[in-house]
């Protein structure tokens, strides 16, 4: 029988009520070593991204270091699961690791990964990478613990820009347009503060979305906007480089703690390696991916100068004034780590 989007939703909301796993419990690993391991990694993304090109190197570094022991089967672009059910698939055992956006962890009871999505809060990738990689950032994701969650490292994408059948580069541009969200309390009042109304979709479904009049436009990495053929559905993009889309790669504690330790360690240093590789390839490949929505001709291409610019920031101004305070304390940090 073909397992549909609908079907695994409905598979685990039904495991999720009776209480059950939706797979054993303990993987086959048991000695240092020594036993055969299978992790299973789901992401929502193209392979030809940023988090789609690092996850394939942290599978081969996996494979190497353990003389092909250990495989990661991974499943990119929605074809397991989509934003609506990944996380509900980890804590049921379903999946073993996932690198979801930064934007999700607020409903996962996270508020405080909300500071990610505050508009013009970080100017460039080093500004970013200070917190990620800094105190902050650690602290963010040994506290995933309290939700029976592994944090093992952050993953950049990029900056994002608005897209839409007009040129947005202005307050008043966004005036009535129905704009596809993630589902972040922050995003969704940054649209309003423009004059849009926010419409959380499953990013597996934006292109569709688009293509029918659902949405009118939306916000992503240019990496995604190309690798998902938005171009096909939206007339222009506007290089408002508004806010960072970031991803951070968890495990489930309960598989992370049937791992062997030598496993274990094993698995984090792939990882690290990986995403030290791919924190460096994501400007290459939303470079690349501009230059390639350049040649198609298919989507015109807009620049916002600082005026432009300074007008967004400060119609979006009143976001911070209704962030949770728990977010607020953290801003507080993130900003004199900033300086």
């Amino acid at each position: 029988m073909l397992c549909t989007p609908t079907t695994r939703r409905r598979w685990l909301k039904t495991l999720a009520v009776a209480g059950m796993p939706a797979l054993p419990v303990v993987p086959a690993v048991a000695q240092v070593g020594s036993a055969r391991v299978t992790i299973r990694l789901s992401h929502v993304v193209a392979r030809q991204t940023p988090k789609g090109l690092t996850l394939e190197r942290f599978r081969e570094n996996v494979q190497q270091a353990s003389g092909g022991r250990i495989q990661v089967v991974i499943t990119p672009d929605s074809r397991l699961y989509g934003d609506a059910d990944e996380v509900q698939a980890l804590r049921l055992g379903a999946v073993d690791m996932l690198a979801p956006s930064l934007s999700k962890f607020g409903a996962m009871g996270f508020p405080e990964f909300e500071l990610f999505d505050l508009p013009f809060l970080f100017e460039t990738r080093e500004q970013v990478h200070r917190i990620t990689q800094g105190e902050v950032g650690q602290a963010l994701l040994a506290g995933l613990s309290h939700r029976e969650l592994v944090g093992l490292g952050y993953l950049d994408n990029g900056f994002k820009h608005m897209s839409a059948n007009r040129a947005l580069l202005a307050p008043e541009d966004f005036m009535g347009l129905r704009m596809r969200v993630q589902s972040s309390r922050v995003i969704a009042q940054q649209m309003r503060a423009l004059g849009a109304r926010p419409v959380v979709l499953a990013f597996g479904e934006t292109r569709r979305a688009l293509a029918l009049g659902v949405v009118d436009g939306t916000e992503n990495p240019i990496s995604n906007f190309w690798t998902q053929r938005m171009q096909e559905a939206q007339i222009d993009l506007s290089l408002t480089a508004h806010a960072w889309l970031g991803y951070a790669v968890v495990a489930h504690q309960r598989f992370w703690d049937h791992l062997a330790a030598d496993d274990r360690r094993l698995v984090r240093q792939a990882l690290g390696e990986a995403l030290a590789w791919g924190n460096t390839i994501a400007q290459r490949e939303n470079d690349g991916a501009l230059a390639a929505l350049r040649a198609s001709g298919a989507t015109r291409i807009h620049v916002l100068n600082e005026v432009q610019r300074q007008r967004l920031r400060q119609a979006m101004r009143p976001v911070y004034a209704n962030l949770a305070r728990p977010t607020a304390r953290w801003l507080d940090r993130v900003r004199s780590a900033l300086g």
